[in-house]
C-alpha cells in the first residue's frame, strides 16, 4: 500500500466488519489518510458462519484477507492489532502493538459479542456463534458427538449425546437449527449406518411466542412449519435458566438432557464500546446523534452494532449487517461533508427487507413489502448472500459447494479438528457397545468458547 500525503486529514476506522469495510471503501478516492485497525487480517461474512458450523462451508470460503481487499486503495493503511482503549480527550487509539495512533476523525465499528444475560454457566459450557473459532468448535463438537455415540450402549447417554439444542429463534438460531437438522438427516445418516438416528434431536428454544420476530408473524409461522418438516422441535415460551454441560434447565421446571447447547439468543455491543464515557442504550450500545456522531465528540462516529439509534417510530435500529453497511457509508460521507465545511446529514435506514433460510428449498423473506416463503425465497436468499460475499473466488467456491450439496446431498467440510481446552464440560463416561470389552472409554467434551 502506498503512503498518502501526510498533510491529508487522518481517519482511523476501528473494526473491519460490514460497517468498517463500507466506510473504508467510501473514502477510497477522498483526499484523506485512512488507517483501518482490526485484530484479524480478514473480513468475515458472518451471516454464513452457521454453514461452517454445520459442515457446509470451510472457513476460507466466507473470509477474505483485508490486504487483498484494499490492495489498490492507496490512501489506506491496515494495522493488525487489538484496540485496548480509545482516548477521546486526546484523539488517539491505543493498541496492543504499542504506541498510540492519533486521528482527526474516528469511525468506531467495533461490532458485538454474545450476551448470555449474566448466566456464568453459559459462558463456560455453551457455544456462541460469532466468529470462525466458534463455528469450527461447533462443527468439531457435533461430529465428535456422533463418534462418541457409536461407543456407548447406554440409550439415555446416547440420547443426550445426540440432542442438539439451539437457543434463540431469530435468524441465526433458525438457520443454525435447520442446517443441523439437514446435516443429520441427509448426510450423517449415511456416515453412521449403525446408529439409530431417530434418537438424534435438534431442539430450538425461543423465549417468546414466535420465531424471527423481526419478520411479520405469518413468516414466523411459515418458518416454524418449515423447521417442523425438517424434524426440528420448536419450543416456544421456553426460557433457559441454566445449563451445566449435561442438562438444560428451563424456567418452567423442565429439564432437557443435552450435551450440546448453541447460544444464539442475544448479543450486546463489544466491550470496547462499553468502556467509552458515553451513555449506553439497550444491549449496551452507545447512544449516538442522528448524524452518527458521539455526543460531545463531533470528530467521533459510532456505527453498526456498537451504536444505539432509534428510527422514526422510536424503535432502536436492529443489529444487522444492512444497518452497519449503510451507516458505514453515511459516516464516511458525513466526514467528507465536515471537511468541506458542509452541514452533516442525519442517518435514515433504508429497510429493503429481511430474510432467513431454513435449509434446502426453504426460506422466509420480506422484500419491498412482499412476503415470500419456500423455494422462491430460498433462491433470493442464495443470490443475495452470494453477491454480498467479498471476492470472486469466494463467490465461485461457495456456489460450487452449494450446488454440490444440493445435487449430491453431501457436505465436504466434515473434519474434526483437535480443539484447545478453554472450558470443559463435566467428563462423560462412555460405555462400550460390547459389554465384554474390559475398558471404558472416557471422553471429555471440550468447548473452546
Amino acid at each position: 500500500m502506498k503512503t498518502p500525503d501526510s498533510s491529508y486529514p487522518h481517519i482511523v476506522i476501528v473494526g473491519a466488519g460490514f460497517g468498517g469495510l463500507r466506510a473504508a471503501r467510501a473514502l477510497a478516492n477522498a483526499p484523506v489518510r485512512v488507517t483501518l485497525i482490526d485484530r484479524r487480517n480478514y473480513h468475515l461474512f458472518q451471516p454464513l458462519l452457521y454453514q461452517v458450523a454445520s459442515a457446509g462451508l470451510s472457513p476460507e470460503d466466507i473470509a477474505y484477507p483485508l490486504r487483498s481487499i484494499f490492495r489498490h486503495q492507496h490512501n489506506l493503511n491496515f494495522v493488525m492489532a487489538e484496540v485496548q482503549q480509545i482516548d477521546l480527550e486526546n484523539s488517539r487509539v491505543l493498541t496492543t502493538r504499542g504506541g498510540a495512533i492519533p486521528y482527526d476523525y474516528l469511525i468506531l465499528a467495533a461490532g458485538s459479542v454474545t450476551n448470555t444475560f449474566g448466566m456464568p454457566n453459559l459462558n463456560r459450557y455453551a457455544f456462541g456463534l460469532k466468529d470462525l473459532d466458534d463455528a469450527l468448535a461447533i462443527r468439531s463438537h457435533v461430529l465428535n458427538q456422533f463418534e462418541l455415540a457409536t461407543q456407548t450402549a447406554d440409550p439415555a447417554q446416547r440420547q443426550a449425546m445426540l440432542t442438539f439444542v439451539v437457543v434463540g429463534g431469530g435468524p441465526t438460531g433458525v438457520e443454525c437449527a435447520g442446517a443441523l437438522a439437514e446435516l443429520i438427516r441427509l448426510v450423517l445418516r449415511k456416515d453412521y449406518p449403525d446408529l439409530d438416528l431417530r434418537q438424534a434431536r435438534v431442539v430450538l428454544l425461543e423465549a417468546t411466542d414466535r420465531l424471527v420476530s423481526n419478520l411479520p408473524p405469518d413468516l414466523g409461522q411459515a418458518a416454524q412449519r418449515a423447521l417442523a418438516q425438517k424434524g426440528v422441535e420448536v419450543w416456544l415460551k421456553a426460557q433457559v435458566q441454566d445449563y451445566d454441560g449435561q442438562r438444560v434447565y428451563l424456567n418452567d421446571g423442565r429439564i432437557l438432557p443435552a450435551q450440546t447447547l448453541i447460544w444464539a439468543a442475544g448479543v450486546q455491543a463489544a466491550e470496547l464500546a462499553q468502556t467509552l464515557p458515553l451513555a449506553l442504550g439497550s444491549q449496551k450500545r452507545v447512544h449516538v446523534l442522528p448524524t452518527l456522531q458521539a455526543p460531545g465528540y463531533p470528530h467521533v462516529f459510532i456505527i453498526g452494532d456498537a451504536a444505539y439509534l432509534e428510527d422514526e417510530h422510536g424503535q432502536p435500529l436492529p443489529m444487522m449487517a444492512p444497518v452497519a453497511m449503510q451507516q458505514g457509508e453515511h459516516a464516511a460521507h458525513n466526514i467528507l461533508h465536515a471537511l468541506r465545511g458542509e452541514p452533516l446529514q442525519p442517518f435514515r435506514y433504508r429497510n429493503l427487507g429481511s430474510m432467513a433460510t431454513i435449509g434446502r428449498n426453504q426460506a422466509v423473506a420480506t422484500l419491498f413489502g412482499l412476503h415470500l416463503t419456500g423455494f422462491i425465497a430460498w433462491v433470493i436468499w442464495l443470490f443475495v448472500h452470494l453477491m454480498q460475499l467479498v471476492g470472486f473466488r469466494n463467490r465461485l467456491v461457495v456456489f460450487i459447494n452449494w450446488a454440490w450439496e444440493y445435487f449430491r446431498f453431501e457436505r465436504a467440510a466434515r473434519l474434526i479438528y483437535p480443539m484447545p481446552q478453554v472450558h470443559s464440560a463435566p467428563s462423560t463416561t462412555i460405555t462400550p457397545p460390547d459389554e465384554k470389552e474390559p475398558a471404558a472409554v472416557i471422553a471429555t467434551i471440550y468447548n473452546p468458547n
